[in-house]
Protein backbone atom coordinates (compact mmCIF):
# COMPACT_ATOMS: atom_id res chain seq x y z
CA UNK A 1 0.00 0.00 0.00
CA UNK A 2 1.33 3.44 -0.94
CA UNK A 3 0.09 6.21 1.36
CA UNK A 4 -0.56 9.69 0.02
CA UNK A 5 1.11 12.60 1.84
CA UNK A 6 3.07 10.27 4.10
CA UNK A 7 6.61 8.87 4.12
CA UNK A 8 6.74 5.43 2.51
CA UNK A 9 9.49 2.82 2.43
CA UNK A 10 9.27 1.54 -1.14
CA UNK A 11 11.38 -0.73 -3.32
CA UNK A 12 12.71 0.09 -6.77
CA UNK A 13 10.56 -2.03 -9.15
CA UNK A 14 11.94 -0.83 -12.49
CA UNK A 15 14.04 1.86 -14.16
CA UNK A 16 12.82 3.99 -17.08
CA UNK A 17 13.98 7.09 -18.90
CA UNK A 18 11.57 9.11 -16.73
CA UNK A 19 12.94 7.85 -13.43
CA UNK A 20 12.38 4.99 -11.01
CA UNK A 21 9.06 3.29 -10.43
CA UNK A 22 8.70 2.38 -6.78
CA UNK A 23 6.26 0.01 -5.11
CA UNK A 24 5.47 -1.76 -1.87
CA UNK A 25 5.68 -5.50 -1.30
CA UNK A 26 1.93 -5.78 -0.70
CA UNK A 27 -0.62 -6.85 -3.28
CA UNK A 28 -3.58 -4.94 -1.84
CA UNK A 29 -6.62 -4.20 -3.98
CA UNK A 30 -7.84 -0.59 -3.96
CA UNK A 31 -11.13 1.06 -4.81
CA UNK A 32 -11.03 2.91 -8.12
CA UNK A 33 -11.90 6.61 -8.51
CA UNK A 34 -11.10 9.36 -10.96
CA UNK A 35 -8.14 10.69 -8.93
CA UNK A 36 -6.56 7.24 -8.38
CA UNK A 37 -6.90 7.65 -4.61
CA UNK A 38 -8.82 5.39 -2.29
CA UNK A 39 -10.48 7.42 0.48
CA UNK A 40 -10.63 6.60 4.17
CA UNK A 41 -11.72 9.83 5.89
CA UNK A 42 -12.63 13.42 4.98
CA UNK A 43 -9.83 14.99 7.06
CA UNK A 44 -6.95 13.14 8.69
CA UNK A 45 -6.66 9.35 8.60
CA UNK A 46 -5.02 7.42 5.76
CA UNK A 47 -5.34 7.70 1.98
CA UNK A 48 -3.83 5.30 -0.53
CA UNK A 49 -3.10 5.68 -4.22
CA UNK A 50 -4.79 3.09 -6.40
CA UNK A 51 -1.69 2.32 -8.45
CA UNK A 52 0.78 -0.27 -7.17
CA UNK A 53 3.68 1.90 -8.37
CA UNK A 54 4.68 5.55 -8.11
CA UNK A 55 7.29 7.46 -10.09
CA UNK A 56 10.40 9.01 -8.56
CA UNK A 57 11.36 11.58 -11.25
CA UNK A 58 14.75 11.23 -12.92
CA UNK A 59 16.05 14.50 -11.45
CA UNK A 60 15.72 13.01 -7.94
CA UNK A 61 17.11 9.53 -8.60
CA UNK A 62 20.19 8.88 -6.40
CA UNK A 63 23.30 7.74 -8.22
CA UNK A 64 23.90 4.01 -8.19
CA UNK A 65 20.47 2.89 -6.97
CA UNK A 66 19.34 -0.39 -8.48
CA UNK A 67 16.23 -2.55 -8.68
CA UNK A 68 15.17 -4.16 -5.42
CA UNK A 69 16.73 -1.44 -3.24
CA UNK A 70 14.53 0.43 -0.72
CA UNK A 71 14.05 4.19 -0.58
CA UNK A 72 12.15 6.36 1.90
CA UNK A 73 10.03 8.77 -0.13
CA UNK A 74 7.15 11.18 0.40
CA UNK A 75 4.23 10.68 -1.98
CA UNK A 76 2.07 13.62 -3.08
CA UNK A 77 0.39 14.96 -6.27
CA UNK A 78 2.26 16.85 -8.98
CA UNK A 79 0.97 19.89 -10.91
CA UNK A 80 -1.22 17.57 -13.01
CA UNK A 81 -2.62 15.79 -9.92
CA UNK A 82 -0.65 12.60 -10.59
CA UNK A 83 0.86 10.72 -7.63
CA UNK A 84 4.62 11.29 -7.54
CA UNK A 85 7.41 10.42 -5.11
CA UNK A 86 10.11 12.72 -3.76
CA UNK A 87 13.16 12.22 -1.56
CA UNK A 88 12.55 15.66 -0.05
CA UNK A 89 11.17 15.74 3.49
CA UNK A 90 8.22 18.19 3.65
CA UNK A 91 7.54 20.41 6.63
CA UNK A 92 4.22 18.64 7.27
CA UNK A 93 2.54 15.28 6.62
CA UNK A 94 -1.07 14.16 6.49
CA UNK A 95 -2.94 14.81 9.75
CA UNK A 96 -0.06 16.76 11.31
CA UNK A 97 -0.19 20.33 12.64
CA UNK A 98 2.79 22.52 11.78
CA UNK A 99 3.56 26.23 11.32
CA UNK A 100 3.96 27.09 7.62
CA UNK A 101 4.79 30.31 5.77
CA UNK A 102 2.44 32.06 3.30
CA UNK A 103 4.15 32.34 -0.12
CA UNK A 104 1.30 33.78 -2.18
CA UNK A 105 -2.13 35.29 -1.52
CA UNK A 106 -4.91 34.96 -4.10
CA UNK A 107 -8.65 35.62 -4.32
CA UNK A 108 -9.48 31.96 -3.66
CA UNK A 109 -6.96 31.28 -0.90
CA UNK A 110 -3.27 31.32 -0.10
CA UNK A 111 -0.38 29.04 -1.01
CA UNK A 112 1.96 27.79 1.69
CA UNK A 113 5.58 26.69 1.60
CA UNK A 114 5.71 23.08 2.76
CA UNK A 115 9.16 22.32 1.39
CA UNK A 116 8.11 20.75 -1.93
CA UNK A 117 8.10 22.01 -5.54
CA UNK A 118 4.33 22.40 -5.64
CA UNK A 119 3.03 24.75 -2.91
CA UNK A 120 0.28 23.65 -0.51
CA UNK A 121 -3.11 25.29 -1.01
CA UNK A 122 -5.05 26.80 1.90
CA UNK A 123 -8.60 27.48 0.63
CA UNK A 124 -10.36 30.67 1.63
CA UNK A 125 -13.07 28.68 3.44
CA UNK A 126 -10.42 27.01 5.62
CA UNK A 127 -8.87 30.30 6.75
CA UNK A 128 -9.51 32.03 10.06
CA UNK A 129 -10.08 35.76 10.43
CA UNK A 130 -8.60 37.66 12.16
CA UNK A 131 -5.06 36.31 12.16
CA UNK A 132 -3.86 39.34 14.11
CA UNK A 133 -5.49 41.46 16.83
CA UNK A 134 -4.30 44.52 18.76
CA UNK A 135 -6.33 45.05 21.96
CA UNK A 136 -4.99 48.60 22.33
CA UNK A 137 -6.43 49.81 19.02
CA UNK A 138 -8.94 47.07 18.22
CA UNK A 139 -7.34 46.63 14.79
CA UNK A 140 -7.58 43.23 13.06
CA UNK A 141 -6.42 41.76 9.76
CA UNK A 142 -6.52 38.61 7.66
CA UNK A 143 -3.67 36.47 6.24
CA UNK A 144 -0.88 38.20 4.30
CA UNK A 145 2.22 37.03 2.43
CA UNK A 146 5.11 35.97 4.72
CA UNK A 147 2.73 35.28 7.63
CA UNK A 148 3.48 32.05 9.50
CA UNK A 149 0.68 30.15 11.18
CA UNK A 150 -0.27 26.60 12.21
CA UNK A 151 -2.24 24.48 9.77
CA UNK A 152 -3.22 20.83 9.43
CA UNK A 153 -2.72 18.87 6.21
CA UNK A 154 -5.76 16.99 4.91
CA UNK A 155 -7.06 15.54 1.63
CA UNK A 156 -9.97 17.49 0.17
CA UNK A 157 -13.03 15.99 -1.54
CA UNK A 158 -11.36 16.18 -4.96
CA UNK A 159 -8.46 14.06 -3.69
CA UNK A 160 -5.89 16.86 -3.47
CA UNK A 161 -3.70 17.74 -0.47
CA UNK A 162 -4.83 20.95 1.20
CA UNK A 163 -4.33 22.87 4.44
CA UNK A 164 -6.76 24.12 7.06
CA UNK A 165 -6.29 26.67 9.84
CA UNK A 166 -9.21 25.09 11.70
CA UNK A 167 -7.00 22.92 13.89
CA UNK A 168 -8.68 23.41 17.29
CA UNK A 169 -10.93 20.36 17.02
CA UNK A 170 -7.95 18.20 16.13
CA UNK A 171 -6.11 18.92 19.39
CA UNK A 172 -6.12 16.57 22.38
CA UNK A 173 -7.09 16.99 26.02
CA UNK A 174 -4.62 16.23 28.76
CA UNK A 175 -0.87 16.21 28.51
CA UNK A 176 0.00 15.80 32.18
CA UNK A 177 0.26 19.47 33.12
CA UNK A 178 -1.12 20.65 36.47
CA UNK A 179 -2.01 24.06 37.90
CA UNK A 180 0.94 26.52 37.78
CA UNK A 181 2.91 24.35 35.30
CA UNK A 182 5.00 26.43 32.90
CA UNK A 183 3.94 25.84 29.28
CA UNK A 184 4.84 26.90 25.77
CA UNK A 185 2.04 27.22 23.24
CA UNK A 186 1.23 28.36 19.71
CA UNK A 187 -1.64 30.75 18.99
CA UNK A 188 -4.13 28.98 16.69
CA UNK A 189 -7.26 31.15 16.82
CA UNK A 190 -8.29 34.61 18.04
CA UNK A 191 -11.71 35.62 19.34
CA UNK A 192 -11.56 39.33 20.30
CA UNK A 193 -14.47 38.84 22.72
CA UNK A 194 -13.49 35.58 24.42
CA UNK A 195 -9.74 35.23 24.16
CA UNK A 196 -6.94 33.46 22.36
CA UNK A 197 -6.98 29.72 21.65
CA UNK A 198 -3.61 27.98 21.74
CA UNK A 199 -2.05 24.59 21.12
CA UNK A 200 0.10 23.65 24.10
CA UNK A 201 3.14 21.75 22.78
CA UNK A 202 1.38 22.00 19.37
CA UNK A 203 -0.91 19.21 20.59
CA UNK A 204 -3.17 20.04 23.56
CA UNK A 205 -6.17 22.36 24.00
CA UNK A 206 -5.53 25.68 25.71
CA UNK A 207 -7.15 29.10 26.03
CA UNK A 208 -5.93 32.50 27.22
CA UNK A 209 -8.82 34.73 28.44
CA UNK A 210 -9.09 38.09 26.66
CA UNK A 211 -8.36 39.96 29.92
CA UNK A 212 -4.83 38.51 29.76
CA UNK A 213 -4.17 39.94 26.29
CA UNK A 214 -2.55 43.39 26.52
CA UNK A 215 -0.37 43.50 23.40
CA UNK A 216 -0.86 42.68 19.73
CA UNK A 217 -1.17 38.95 19.09
CA UNK A 218 -1.14 36.93 15.87
CA UNK A 219 -1.96 33.37 14.92
CA UNK A 220 1.33 31.50 14.87
CA UNK A 221 2.87 33.45 17.77
CA UNK A 222 4.73 31.39 20.38
CA UNK A 223 3.69 32.32 23.90
CA UNK A 224 5.00 31.32 27.31
CA UNK A 225 2.70 31.14 30.29
CA UNK A 226 1.47 28.95 33.09
CA UNK A 227 -1.57 26.74 33.58
CA UNK A 228 -4.03 28.75 35.69
CA UNK A 229 -6.61 25.94 35.73
CA UNK A 230 -7.25 22.47 34.33
CA UNK A 231 -10.88 22.09 33.27
CA UNK A 232 -12.92 18.96 33.92
CA UNK A 233 -12.58 18.02 30.22
CA UNK A 234 -8.78 18.20 30.46
CA UNK A 235 -8.41 21.48 28.56
CA UNK A 236 -6.05 24.13 29.93
CA UNK A 237 -6.73 27.72 30.92
CA UNK A 238 -3.49 29.63 30.38
CA UNK A 239 -2.28 32.78 32.13
CA UNK A 240 0.47 34.99 30.72
CA UNK A 241 0.99 36.57 34.14
CA UNK A 242 3.31 35.30 36.83
CA UNK A 243 1.90 34.40 40.24
CA UNK A 244 0.73 37.64 41.87
CA UNK A 245 3.73 38.41 44.09
CA UNK A 246 6.18 37.74 41.22
CA UNK A 247 4.06 39.71 38.74
CA UNK A 248 3.95 42.70 41.13
CA UNK A 249 7.75 42.79 41.23
CA UNK A 250 7.89 42.65 37.43
CA UNK A 251 5.28 45.41 37.03
CA UNK A 252 7.00 47.63 39.60
CA UNK A 253 10.37 47.21 37.85
CA UNK A 254 8.82 48.13 34.51
CA UNK A 255 7.13 51.25 35.84
CA UNK A 256 10.30 52.38 37.62
CA UNK A 257 12.35 51.90 34.45
CA UNK A 258 9.88 54.05 32.50
CA UNK A 259 9.90 56.62 35.28
CA UNK A 260 13.68 56.93 35.09
CA UNK A 261 13.61 57.11 31.28
CA UNK A 262 11.05 59.94 31.50
CA UNK A 263 13.31 62.03 33.74
CA UNK A 264 11.68 61.10 37.04
CA UNK A 265 8.05 62.07 36.33
CA UNK A 266 5.21 60.06 34.82
CA UNK A 267 1.78 61.63 34.40
CA UNK A 268 -0.09 58.61 35.67
CA UNK A 269 -1.51 57.99 39.13
CA UNK A 270 -3.98 55.75 40.94
CA UNK A 271 -6.70 58.05 39.59
CA UNK A 272 -5.73 57.64 35.93
CA UNK A 273 -8.12 56.19 33.36
CA UNK A 274 -7.89 52.34 33.25
CA UNK A 275 -7.76 52.27 29.44
CA UNK A 276 -4.89 54.78 29.34
CA UNK A 277 -2.96 52.68 31.88
CA UNK A 278 -3.59 49.50 29.88
CA UNK A 279 -2.58 51.17 26.62
CA UNK A 280 0.67 52.60 28.02
CA UNK A 281 1.84 49.89 30.44
CA UNK A 282 0.02 46.79 29.13
CA UNK A 283 -1.38 46.04 32.58
CA UNK A 284 -4.67 46.49 34.37
CA UNK A 285 -5.33 49.48 36.63
CA UNK A 286 -5.44 47.16 39.63
CA UNK A 287 -1.98 45.77 38.77
CA UNK A 288 -0.70 49.32 38.24
CA UNK A 289 -1.97 50.46 41.65
CA UNK A 290 -0.34 47.48 43.38
CA UNK A 291 2.96 48.17 41.60
CA UNK A 292 3.13 51.89 42.42
CA UNK A 293 2.02 51.07 45.97
CA UNK A 294 5.04 48.81 46.29
CA UNK A 295 7.35 51.50 44.88
CA UNK A 296 5.89 54.01 47.36
CA UNK A 297 6.44 51.66 50.32
CA UNK A 298 10.01 51.11 49.18
CA UNK A 299 10.56 54.86 49.24
CA UNK A 300 11.23 55.11 45.53
CA UNK A 301 8.33 57.36 44.45
CA UNK A 302 5.78 59.87 45.62
CA UNK A 303 2.21 59.51 44.36
CA UNK A 304 0.62 62.87 43.55
CA UNK A 305 -2.81 63.81 42.24
CA UNK A 306 -2.02 63.35 38.55
CA UNK A 307 1.51 61.97 38.48
CA UNK A 308 4.14 59.84 40.17
CA UNK A 309 7.53 61.35 40.95
CA UNK A 310 10.80 59.57 41.56
CA UNK A 311 12.39 60.20 44.96
CA UNK A 312 16.06 60.97 44.55
CA UNK A 313 18.24 58.37 46.24
CA UNK A 314 21.63 59.13 47.80
CA UNK A 315 23.47 57.90 44.74
CA UNK A 316 21.36 60.26 42.58
CA UNK A 317 22.12 63.28 44.83
CA UNK A 318 25.86 62.63 44.70
CA UNK A 319 25.97 62.59 40.90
Amino acid sequence: MIELCKLNNLKVKRKTEFGLYLGSDGTDVYDTNEKNISYKNDKGGSYFIESEEVLLPRKEVPEGVGEGESLEVFVYLDSEDRPVATLKKPHIALGEIEVLKVKQKTSIGVFLDWGLDKDLFLPFKEQLDPVSFDPKTGSMRGPEENDRFPVMLYIDKSGRPAATMRVYNHLESGGGYVKDSAVEATVIQINPELGVFVAVDTKYFGMIPIREIHDSVSIGDRVFGRVSAVRDDGKYMISLSQKSYIQMDSDADRIYEELEAAGGVLFFSDKSDPEEIKKHFSMSKNAFKKAIGRLYKEGKINIEEEKIVKILQKCDKNM
